[in-house]
C-alpha cells in the first residue's frame, strides 16, 4: 500500500456517512476508479468543490484494500463554459452518465481518458452538433460492440441500395429482406462509417443535418439497448430547459400588466 498520484475526470458522487464521498472517476492511469474523499461535505473542506461531477483534477490517493482514499485534489480544468449552458450541460451529464454505465472498473485503457477529455473540451469550447452520437458510437466499438456496416448483419447481404435498417440487436444494419428495427439512410450510413473509420475529425466540424440527426437519435437507441435502460441524464434537465424557453419566448408585460 502506499501514495501514487493520478489524473481524472469525476463521474459522480455519492454520500458516505456524515461527512464524506464516494468519488467515481475515469482516470488516465487507472481506468475507472472508486476512492473515498473524506470530510468533503463539511463546509471548511479544503477540496471538496474540486471533486464534483465535470471536474478535471489532479488527484494525490492512498491505495486502501477496498477503496482508495483521496488526500489531496487539484482542480485542472472546470469546464465553466458546460456548467453554465443548460443545453450543454445535459450533454456533458450524458457523456458521464454513459462512460460510467458502459465502463467497468478497474478497466485501464487510457483511450477511455482520453476519449471523455477531448470531448468535454470541445464541448466547452463551442456547439458540435455530433458530438454525443459520435462519441457514443465510439465507445460501444473501444468497449468491443462496433455495429455491422458494410453488410446486412443477418444474412451478410452487401451494397448500400440494399441496407434499409438498423436494429442494435441483430448488431447492425439490415437488407430489405431482413429489415427490422429502424429506418436507416445511405447518408446516415456513410456518416457512421467515417466515425468509426477514422474521419472524425472532420465529422464533428460539420453543422447539423438530417442524417446526422438520424444518427444521433440511432446512437440513444444503440447505447439504451446496450444498458438496457433509458439514459437518466437528459431528462434531468428537461423541465428546465423548458421552462428557460418559455421565458426566452414570453411577451414582455409591462407594470400596469
Amino acid at each position: 500500500m502506499g501514495l501514487y498520484r493520478e489524473r481524472g475526470i469525476v463521474l459522480r458522487t455519492i454520500k458516505l456517512g456524515e461527512a464524506d464521498r464516494i468519488v467515481t472517476l475515469v482516470t488516465e492511469g487507472h481506468g475507472k476508479l472508486r476512492a473515498v474523499a473524506k470530510g468533503v461535505r463539511r463546509t471548511k473542506s479544503r477540496f471538496g468543490a474540486r471533486v464534483e461531477p465535470l471536474s478535471h483534477v489532479a488527484l494525490l490517493c492512498y491505495e486502501g484494500r477496498s477503496l482508495d482514499t483521496i488526500t489531496q485534489a487539484d482542480a485542472l480544468e472546470h469546464f465553466r463554459a458546460v456548467r453554465e449552458d443548460l443545453g450543454r450541460l445535459s450533454r456533458g451529464l450524458c457523456l458521464l452518465e454513459v462512460v460510467d454505465s458502459v465502463v467497468q472498473e478497474g478497466d485501464d485503457d487510457p483511450r477511455l481518458y482520453q476519449m471523455l477529455l477531448g470531448a468535454l473540451r470541445a464541448l466547452s469550447a463551442g456547439e458540435v452538433p455530433l458530438l454525443v452520437p459520435a462519441f457514443f458510437w465510439k465507445l460501444l466499438a473501444q468497449q468491443g460492440f462496433r455495429p455491422s456496416l458494410d453488410a446486412c448483419a443477418t444474412c451478410g447481404a452487401a451494397g448500400a441500395e440494399a441496407l434499409e435498417a438498423f436494429d442494435p440487436g441483430e448488431g447492425g444494419v439490415l437488407c430489405r429482406s431482413c429489415r427490422r428495427g429502424t429506418r436507416i439512410t445511405p447518408d446516415a450510413v456513410a456518416l457512421l462509417r467515417r466515425i468509426l473509420g477514422g474521419d472524425l475529425v472532420g465529422v464533428l466540424a460539420e453543422g447539423a443535418s438530417p442524417a446526422g440527426a438520424e444518427l444521433e437519435h440511432l446512437a440513444t437507441r444503440a447505447i439504451e439497448h446496450h444498458l438496457e435502460r433509458r439514459l437518466r441524464a437528459p431528462g434531468l434537465l428537461d423541465p428546465v430547459l423548458s421552462l428557460r424557453r418559455e421565458g426566452a419566448t414570453a411577451p414582455a408585460r409591462g407594470r400596469g400588466s
